[in-house]
């Protein structure tokens, strides 16, 4: 599991850097609702990211998120500080259905 580096947007633009998602999944430091991934499938099939939800609401643990990346497409995804921050490690988890042709990157506007 590998921990991504958040790249901030510049008022001059940002060129996104994408690396290859880790197979056994990645993390991320929140940041506020500042934060996001972005997830590059260059794939024939679609993939499933599932973001880790810690939070709960009257004893009730919040379902993890799941978004569907369609394949050959590129999606931006909302890392949530106060639902999605593991109290163990500070960070947000990441995994994936494939990780073939799957790059990641992460972002704070």
């Amino acid at each position: 599991m590998a921990t991504l580096t958040v790249q901030p947007l510049l008022a001059a633009g940002t060129t996104s850097t994408l690396s290859n998602a880790a197979s056994g999944g990645d993390k991320v430091k929140p940041g506020g609702d500042r934060v996001f991934v972005e997830v590059a499938n260059g794939g024939a099939s679609s993939v499933t990211v599932t973001i880790a939800s810690y939070a709960s609401v009257r004893g009730q643990q919040a379902a993890d998120r799941t978004v569907t990346v369609p394949a050959s497409a590129t999606k931006k995804i909302p890392i949530y500080e106060d639902l999605n921050t593991n109290p163990a490690d500070g960070l947000a988890s990441i995994s994936y259905s494939s990780t073939t042709s799957v790059t990641v990157g992460a972002f704070r506007s």
